[in-house]
């Protein structure tokens, strides 16, 4: 074999390979923008094929490690991600670790991410809001992986899956509203390519199966008040329906603004639970009960189990479950409520670390 071959490959192969110029392989390892998407797949595409290392990864094999964590997103906008996105930040610099963060669009791009963040050089990768479609997605079994929920196909002995139980929170919620005496609960759900919405309705269809109540159809929205306002225009049609628990507060304000064009009342006609406990939900009209998730709870579990990953020590797990607490505000009630004003409430198996500032009644 001549020296030529068994020399490790450099970015001008990589740059041949994929037909572009170096600077072009500079630009899509760094993550800068100004490269499309088809030059991008192809430059990461021909890099794993050569199997290339930049010299920054070799130096930090040297050296030690980088002392930063990369996250692979899909940029969500949404309460809960982005959310977590923050939370993941805020943790990962207290316990000495740089963040980095590779956005990507759904899907088999999250590979692409993922392989952004390893040329720029991080010691791990969190995958922080998966969804159906990485099931093809690749990471080197060396590197540690974080994720919130399992994925298909990503599995090795440098991966942790951790995460709060969506399935414990649809449980609460529908317990809620069976509790006070529904005879059933409809469910507006989240599309359905997203494990945290499977998991909620697994917790709806759960808690039915236990009390021995009917499962109502459960319409599907994509998160939005709009999909909740449609899913609810439905349901407000629909004398059967006295109780709805809504998959985020986004979609249950859109079920209260259906409900209140419908001339039914919330409470006394139809009782509405939503999940996430956004800031606007103790300020709707009437405040919407909903599940508060801890969000620096679950980022703090989740980076103490990767640091010792990064480790490899045992390390402190950090807390063994990461409850969901129910906030009972005024949006429910008992069926055919009499002039009684509920109680304010707030269910918990822990109490938040970081309780949300509400007003002075709820």
């Amino acid at each position: 074999m001549s020296d030529a071959r068994r020399r490790p490959p450099s970015s001008t192969d990589v740059a041949a390979l994929a037909g572009v110029s170096q600077k072009t392989v500079s630009r899509v390892l760094n993550g800068e923008p100004y490269v499309t998407e088809e030059v991008r797949e192809r430059v990461l595409a021909a890099a794993r094929e050569l199997g290339y290392r930049r010299n920054t990864a070799a130096r930090a094999l040297h050296l030690g490690r980088f002392h930063r964590i990369g996250v692979a997103s899909i940029g969500s906008s949404l309460y809960g991600p982005a959310s977590l996105l923050v939370a993941l930040e805020r943790q990962a610099r207290q316990i000495g670790y740089a963040f980095a963060v590779a956005y990507a669009g759904e899907g088999a791009a999250v590979t692409n991410a993922v392989e952004s963040l390893l040329a720029q050089g991080v010691d791990a990768v969190v995958i922080s809001d998966p969804i159906d479609g990485d099931q093809d997605l690749r990471v080197d079994p060396d590197v540690p992986v974080l994720s919130f929920r399992p994925i298909p196909g990503l599995d090795g002995p440098r991966v942790v899956v951790t995460g709060p139980s969506g399935v414990e929170a649809g449980r609460q919620a529908t317990e809620h509203l069976l509790g006070l005496g529904h005879a059933t609960v409809w469910h507006v759900a989240g599309p359905h390519r997203w494990p945290a919405a499977r998991d909620r309705a697994r917790g709806w269809r759960e808690a039915l199966a236990a009390a021995g109540a009917p499962e109502p159809p459960a319409p599907e929205g994509d998160w939005s008040p709009a999909s909740g306002y449609a899913a609810g225009r439905a349901l407000a049609a629909d004398p059967r329906v006295t109780a709805v628990f809504a998959a985020n507060d986004d979609m249950a304000i859109g079920v209260l603004r259906a409900l209140a064009e419908a001339g039914r009342a919330v409470p006394d006609d139809v009782s509405v639970v939503g999940m996430d406990d956004i800031p606007a939900a103790a300020y709707l009209s009437p405040p919407l009960t909903t599940i508060r998730q801890d969000f620096e709870a679950i980022a703090r579990h989740g980076l103490a189990l990767l640091a010792a990953e990064i480790e490899r020590s045992p390390g402190e797990p950090g807390e063994p479950d990461l409850p969901a607490h129910l906030v009972v505000r005024r949006s429910t009630a008992p069926p055919a409520k009499q002039g009684r004003e509920p109680l304010c409430r707030e269910y918990s198996s822990a109490p938040p670390t970081t309780p949300n500032t509400t007003p002075p009644t709820c």
